[in-house]
């Protein structure tokens, strides 16, 4: 069993862990159903594992057990990113920069971590009772950010998806390159 496989296996059978996911990472695995299906140009397979409250759709990519499977998000509006190279630097990025998808609008990384704390003073102790539950290592939100952004620069073509109800165009980049 891959890294990914182990982690969502252990999510999926801990009601608890799966709720801190919830909140404030929007990541719920109770939301698998994408609003479309979806294939990739290199015919790996996806697996939708989570959803987020905007409609977009949290897939692993590849085969179950795979040792490579990295995390592919698309959202409702047509836009994708490859975010992750597993489900474990995916949860691990979600826990410390839950808003991530902002950046890909532009908004700076400090500014998305300053709201949160402001609105949500406890988010500090929410993320390390996370990481503690799932036994994932802490890192830098900064850190998080850089692996997101080498990630997603890496997005087109293999990982860009299209749909597959009549093979539209592929789905636009939610991170441009050098964002």
């Amino acid at each position: 069993m891959s890294a990914s496989d182990d982690l969502l296996h252990r999510i999926e059978n801990d009601p608890a862990v799966a709720e801190l996911l919830v909140w404030p990472g929007d990541f719920d695995i109770e939301r698998r159903d994408p609003v479309e299906e979806l294939r990739l140009p290199t015919g790996m397979p996806l697996y939708p594992i989570a959803g987020c409250g905007a409609g977009g759709t949290y897939f692993l990519c590849g085969e179950p057990g795979a040792e490579r499977r990295p995390v592919l998000y698309a959202d409702s509006e047509g836009q994708a990113t490859l975010m992750a190279e597993d489900l474990v630097e995916a949860i691990r990025l979600i826990a410390h920069c839950p808003c991530w998808r902002d950046l890909g609008a532009g908004f700076p990384e400090h500014e998305l971590a300053e709201q949160m704390r402001e609105d949500h003073p406890d988010f500090d102790e929410h993320r390390d009772q996370l990481l503690k539950a799932l036994a994932l290592e802490p890192l830098s939100t900064e850190e998080a950010v850089t692996r997101l952004r080498a990630t997603a620069a890496r997005t087109s073509p293999d990982f860009a998806p299209i749909s597959t109800d009549n093979d539209r165009m592929p789905y636009g980049l939610l991170f441009e390159r050098g964002q």
